[in-house]
């Protein structure tokens, strides 16, 4: 995706004001939307002047190109493990899941692992709450990385708009009135993004001429990253879940460059054991003023951002290695045993993309009969490799390994 990105340059100038055109439109639509922010009591708030793109500040110091090559071998070893398991796409929805609920808990919408897994695989779609809120983040996350893909790999507003609106089930695009505040009681902070739709809006074209120009700057991919994240939180350009949209550019923009191959990245978990630190370097880098001052804030902001990254890929590794690990112990205990006339790729597939499973996705996801996907599903449970379990009026079979790993590495 990365050679597709440098190409995507000169034909994102010369469609820009196509882009400007249907965000305009998209903006009028919902003029009659309006929201309310409730006066509170908060920190002292700082006005900060959003700088131009790129920035004039050196970014490829010593300290932050240690981090660097800390990071890119971490991310080299993360591509090396996921390669090992034959169908990656298997990883988004599970990957997804952890990464949704870590998401979500920095916005402190919690859910427990079990409930989660239970959840989202309700056929009738009726869920509510925490639940629901994590599921809507894997279904946007999803979409953000298909739309990568139709677009021939630009990251573009409307995508973020299209996420923003799925995640909170509105029709409204970026903020449209003034008055937002932000007040961030764990960091003791206080700030006041854009407040013109004028401004918002010019800043984010600004922002997506940015993340899809790589004539625009030099920098590296990951430091790059670390920018329009900043960027994209100090715009703040919708009036809830920035949060989680903005840790899906990230991820997303990673895809664009090819530096993933897949929207796998377990970043969120790293982010929210850390939320503190992540909103003091955060305002930090707001707060400088100029000089030196201005440069180690920024230098700070980056390296906090790598190590996150970092941190994040080796997250992923022991998880995905041990994906792999249990998919090829159940792939031995299936087709070299007395299970194997059920064996095939799609069934051992459907056990790991679905760690809470159920007859119908067997059905769906092997072409076969409904009485035929109950048969596969009942052996595996008589050879102990599956659970079932009944909750109301649903049966699930559950992958308890996988659960366990999951469990492990994305809490309770």
């Amino acid at each position: 995706m990365r050679e597709a990105a440098h190409k995507l340059a000169p034909r994102y100038v010369k469609e820009m004001p196509k882009y400007l055109h249907v965000h305009g439109d998209m903006q009028r639509k919902v003029r009659n939307h309006r929201h309310t922010i409730a006066p509170r009591p908060m920190p002292p708030t700082s006005k900060y002047h959003i700088p131009a793109l790129p920035l004039e500040i050196e970014l490829e110091t010593l300290p932050i190109n240690k981090a660097l090559a800390d990071a890119k071998a971490a991310l080299a070893e993360l591509k090396g493990v996921a390669t090992a398991i034959p169908n990656q796409t298997i990883l988004i929805d599970t990957l997804a899941l952890q990464e949704a609920k870590a998401s979500s808990e920095i916005e402190n919408i919690v859910t427990t692992q079990d409930d989660l897994l239970k959840g989202v695989v309700a056929i009738d779609g009726d869920l509510r709450g925490s639940v629901k809120e994590v599921s809507l983040y894997r279904n946007a996350m999803d979409l953000g990385w298909r739309r990568l893909k139709k677009t021939g790999g630009l990251i573009q507003n409307t995508t973020l708009i299209k996420q923003y609106q799925l995640l909170k089930g509105r029709n409204d695009a970026f903020r449209d009135v003034a008055g937002t505040v932000l007040n961030d009681n764990i960091a003791n902070i206080g700030y006041v993004p854009p407040q013109s739709p004028d401004n918002v809006m010019r800043r984010m074209t600004a922002l997506e001429h940015y993340i899809n120009n790589d004539l625009q700057t030099d920098l590296d991919p990951l430091i790059k990253m670390a920018v329009i994240h900043h960027q994209f939180e100090s715009i703040h350009p919708f009036s809830d879940g920035n949060g989680r949209v903005g840790q899906m550019l990230s991820v997303v923009f990673l895809c664009q460059l090819g530096l993933l191959d897949q929207p796998i990245l377990y970043m969120n978990r790293a982010i929210n054991t850390q939320k503190t630190d992540y909103y003091t370097f955060l305002q930090k880098a707001r707060d400088a003023s100029s000089g030196l001052e201005l440069q180690n804030a920024w230098q700070g902001w980056v390296l906090f951002i790598l190590s996150v990254v970092r941190d994040a890929f080796r997250t992923t590794i022991d998880l995905v290695s041990e994906i792999g690990k249990q998919m090829t112990t159940m792939k031995r205990q299936i087709r070299d045993g007395d299970l194997k006339k059920i064996y095939s790729q799609d069934l051992l597939n459907n056990l790991f993309r679905h760690p809470y499973t159920r007859v119908e996705f067997i059905e769906q996801e092997l072409g076969v009969s409904r009485p035929t996907a109950t048969k596969y599903l009942k052996a595996l449970v008589r050879a102990g490799l599956l659970e079932e379990i009944r909750q109301g009026c649903n049966n699930y079979f559950v992958n308890r390994p996988l659960v366990s790993a999951l469990t492990d590495v994305g809490g309770r």
